[in-house]
């Protein structure tokens, strides 16, 4: 019988370390990404009614997420390109450390003005952070678990949110909206501070060079640009008129959609890698779409709660399947950059998107943005099915070899 090569005895042990340095590796970046989600699903309720009670107006509003979405795709490329220059983990450090600020640049600066330069801060931070996660995830993730990493990622931001916003309710019910705000934000900013020590502490560097093409990158970039940001701000206020709901009966109404992406990311994210990207992306924008034509059309609360169920449901499907595209279609060199790009397609319609809706809004109609939504999710997603060409080993996933 031939002797047991040493060599290969040595391969196995340094793979072995290495899938386990990976497996801590996305568990701090799971548990960072959870402290800093705190705050992310009250803020789209939250932002509107707050505005109202410092006297901004509807355009005011509108700047709230314009201003946000206007410093990612300024920052995005440039991001982008540092992340494959300098590295991922300095990008991670210095998000989650503009999201604690932002935090308590809220709770301190309760003005219009104010709101503005938290919500700048805050894209700065957000341009850093998830484009570098991105990265992290695509370095530490082979192509044929990559959708059950992103959808873990996923998972654990939707269940950050989820706590969040709980807190939010429980708090705003029990003090009153008053004098509620300055505490919650302080919290959220403290609980960010605790993800940013976690990762400074356990977070290691992932970027490994290395060369593949990713030209179709730019035909994914342009084609999912557009995005649902117009009708954020006034999803609320429609609702609350077309429903006769309060704004505590919305939030509950969307409560079982957040719960099936806390619960159920991961495993609907791995499906794009059994069942290839292309047929979950365009599932998760189809079904984005119908939402949109379908919302001023909803009669109740219950309507509302299972038609966000099914868009949940895609989406934790879709968008894994789309963010682990772009690792399959670009190498470790040149991911941050790749990221940069297809995160500035889409920041470019959520920049100009809460304005635009605004404007739909008051002077065309309460359910325009809806419809013009709708209409762009649409055209894109048959845009992706004539065209993007998904290479043949990811048609259902490849394995490793």
């Amino acid at each position: 019988m031939a002797p047991q090569n040493p060599r290969t005895t040595a391969d196995r042990a340094q793979e072995e370390a290495s899938s386990g340095a990976q497996a801590d590796a996305f568990r701090t970046l799971r548990q960072a990404i959870w402290t800093v989600s705190l705050p992310l699903g009250m803020l789209s309720f939250v932002l509107p009614v707050y505005g109202r009670e410092i006297g901004a107006d509807a355009v005011q509003i509108g700047l709230f997420f314009s201003a946000f979405s206007l410093v990612m795709v300024l920052l995005r490329p440039m991001v982008g390109t540092g992340l494959d220059r300098y590295g991922r983990r300095p990008f991670v450090l210095v998000g989650i450390a503009g999201y604690a600020a932002s935090m308590f640049l809220f709770g301190l600066w309760n003005a219009v003005w104010g709101v503005i330069l938290a919500r700048i801060v805050q894209g700065i931070a957000s341009a850093c952070l998830w484009i570098a996660v991105d990265a992290i995830i695509s370095d530490i993730s082979g192509s044929w678990r990559r959708g059950r990493s992103f959808g873990g990622i996923n998972q654990a931001s939707n269940q950050g949110s989820i706590v969040g916003s709980l807190i939010a309710i429980l708090t705003i019910g029990q003090l009153g909206p008053e004098s509620v705000w300055s505490l919650l934000f302080a919290g959220y900013g403290l609980a960010a501070a605790v993800g940013l020590f976690l990762a400074w502490r356990g977070l290691p560097e992932t970027y490994s060079p290395g060369l593949r093409p990713w030209v179709l990158l730019l035909l994914i970039a342009a084609v999912t640009g557009a995005s649902g940001a117009m009708i954020g701000p006034i999803v609320l206020f429609f609702l609350q008129d077309r429903l006769g709901a309060s704004a505590v009966e919305v939030g509950l109404a969307y409560m079982p959609a957040a719960l099936v992406g806390a619960l159920a990311a991961a495993r609907l994210g791995a499906l794009a890698d059994r069942l290839g990207r292309k047929p979950l992306m365009l599932l998760g924008m189809t079904v984005a779409a119908a939402s949109s034509f379908l919302m001023p059309g909803l009669g109740s609360v219950l309507a509302l709660a299972i038609v966000q169920v099914v868009v949940a449901a895609a989406g934790a499907a879709g968008r894994p399947a789309r963010r682990a595209l772009v690792a399959d279609l670009t190498g470790g060199d040149q991911r941050g950059r790749a990221y940069g790009i297809y995160a500035l397609a889409g920041g470019l319609g959520a920049t100009v998107g809460p304005l635009a809706g605004g404007w739909l809004y008051e002077r065309v109609s309460p359910a325009a943005p809806f419809y013009a939504n709708g209409i762009v999710v649409a055209a894109s997603a048959l845009v992706l099915w004539a065209w993007l060409q998904v290479p043949a080993g990811q048609l259902a996933g490849d394995e490793p070899g």
